[in-house]
């Protein structure tokens, strides 16, 4: 039998999922095993038969083909390489003709290369052979949560209407409407989001927003921030220890991820977790299994949501190999970037009267007589670069509050601002690539035509420059298959009809 079970204590841990995914439910996900290899193949259909699922297996890849094109499935568990048709060519068309399906890859090659190459194409996780039965059950039972949420959510079951009570108002510019739209969007499932963005612009507000709007919301969230702590204590707090596992270490205790167990782990400053501790995290986010620090035995089995933050650039922290690319792309399966302050229009204006008021009923405890700002005020406000962004106009605003008198009209002196200002960008014409029709409509107008004209035009090329080859072009964009397809559906453009480059 292919499958391993010879892990310490790996029959003694249940899969995490039970509760979550109920015998109920698991009749109905449906389940493709492809493997040429019978015994593996047929061991795992036997265990999850088990489990309730229903489950097929193929043996050969052009008959797995002929499957995907023909039926849909929930999840499809292939492997990498086999003789007549690769695991990339079924998961290519796997996507391609549903999109939705949760593709899983077996491979036994060490080298975790091609693992990388199946997560970019958008599989959704990987199952490193030999792998146990268990390690199975816990995949699977994550796989089917999914596809449990997002039924949900597209028969409109699930709550997604969720009130941001106690959530503060970032701002209702165009472009940070976009990035709650997209945060409450991933919000309805359970994949990973790694959120980017300067200090202070709202990353773990963010995090909050889709905690508050997902199914996992009466379960708590966790932050932690991954550059506060050194290397020995961050990983006691993640992960928890045994009693004398270190010194000071006088009784056990459990870990925040076995405290996030059903909720969501907010990994704040990601980037700096030293890489001992990235690997070790890897192996959760792979199996779910937790094991404390000291301990030679699995302590717990957790379901958790990875929501990660970083105010730099993690893909060239994977290049400097501060990062570890195959934990990059398990955290990164949906990408935000928070736009800062300065290129978000209105936004300033906005909050800068919500902080005014809010402070002010703070510290004055009424409405009543609140100081207003004037005109230059506000340019002055519009004016600055706000390099540490909301955090930096929040504190500004606060200070000016505790020393203004009721109904007093605020100035630009009143605000302790410093003197850096924002420089206008060098040739920012915006009649040098705007038609007279565009630029005859009011700004809000103007902006989303622009903006739907490039997308359109960049897709045209996009998909022309990787020859229809769609995971390509993906690839090229900086993107997931499925965030590509959506973009190709929203213009209504179609891979065949896109000018294809010749080979």
């Amino acid at each position: 039998m292919d499958l391993d079970d010879s892990r310490p204590n790996a029959q003694a841990v249940s899969a995490p999922d039970s509760a979550l995914v109920p015998p109920a439910f698991r009749s109905s996900v449906s389940i493709l095993v492809i493997d040429d290899e019978r015994t593996l193949r047929e061991s795992c259909k036997t265990v999850l038969d088990a489990e309730g699922y229903a489950v097929q297996a193929c043996g050969r890849g052009d008959d797995a083909l002929d499957l995907v094109r023909r039926r849909r499935y929930d999840i499809i568990i292939v492997d990498l390489y086999m003789s007549d048709v690769t695991g990339m060519e079924l998961l290519e068309a796997t996507l391609h003709f549903a999109p939705e399906t949760i593709v899983i890859v077996m491979t036994g090659n060490p080298s975790i290369g091609s693992n990388l190459e199946a997560l970019r194409a958008g599989a959704w996780d990987y199952l490193p052979k030999p792998f146990s039965a268990t390690h199975l059950q816990i995949l699977i039972g994550r796989a089917a949560h999914a596809v449990s949420v997002a039924r949900e959510s597209r028969g409109g079951g699930h709550d997604a209407e969720v009130a941001d009570d106690g959530l503060l108002v970032l701002g209702g510019s165009a472009v940070f409407q976009r990035v709650l739209g997209i945060a409450r969007r991933v919000a309805a499932t359970d994949a990973s989001v790694f959120i980017t963005g300067e200090s202070g612009s709202g990353k773990e507000l963010i995090a909050q927003t889709i905690h508050r709007h997902s199914r996992r919301r009466t379960r708590p969230m966790v932050a932690i921030n991954c550059a506060a702590l050194p290397e020995g204590l961050l990983e006691s707090e993640m992960f928890g220890h045994v009693k004398g596992a270190f010194t000071g270490a006088v009784r056990e205790k459990a870990g925040l991820l076995e405290a996030a167990n059903g909720g969501t782990l907010f990994l704040d400053e990601v980037i700096d977790m030293p890489k001992s501790v990235q690997a070790k995290l890897l192996r959760v986010i792979q199996d779910g299994v937790v094991r404390r620090v000291g301990s030679a035995t699995t302590s717990a089995v957790v379901n958790v949501r990875f929501i990660s933050a970083s105010n730099t650039d993690p893909e060239q922290a994977v290049k400097d190999g501060t990062l570890r690319e195959d934990l990059y792309y398990r955290l990164r399966v949906v990408p935000i970037h928070v736009p800062a302050l300065r290129d978000r229009g209105d936004d300033v204006t906005e909050l800068a009267h919500h902080f005014l008021f809010h402070y002010w009923r703070r510290h004055r405890g009424s409405d009543l007589d609140a100081p207003r700002l004037s005109d230059a005020a506000i340019a002055a406000l519009r004016g600055r670069a706000w390099q540490g962004n909301v955090r930096e106009l929040q504190n500004a605003l606060e200070h000016a509050v505790v020393m203004l008198e009721p109904g007093q009209v605020i100035q630009p002196e009143d605000i302790p601002m410093g003197g850096e200002t924002r420089a206008p960008d060098a040739g920012d014409d915006a009649a040098a690539f705007l038609s007279a029709d565009v630029l005859g409509q009011v700004y809000h107008v103007a902006r989303e035509r622009v903006i739907a004209s490039f997308e359109r035009r960049y897709l045209s090329w996009l998909v022309a420059r990787a020859g229809g080859n769609m995971s390509k072009a993906a690839r090229l964009a900086g993107v997931d298959r499925t965030t590509l397809y959506r973009l190709m559906a929203r213009h209504g453009l179609q891979r065949e009809t896109v000018a294809v480059a010749p080979e």
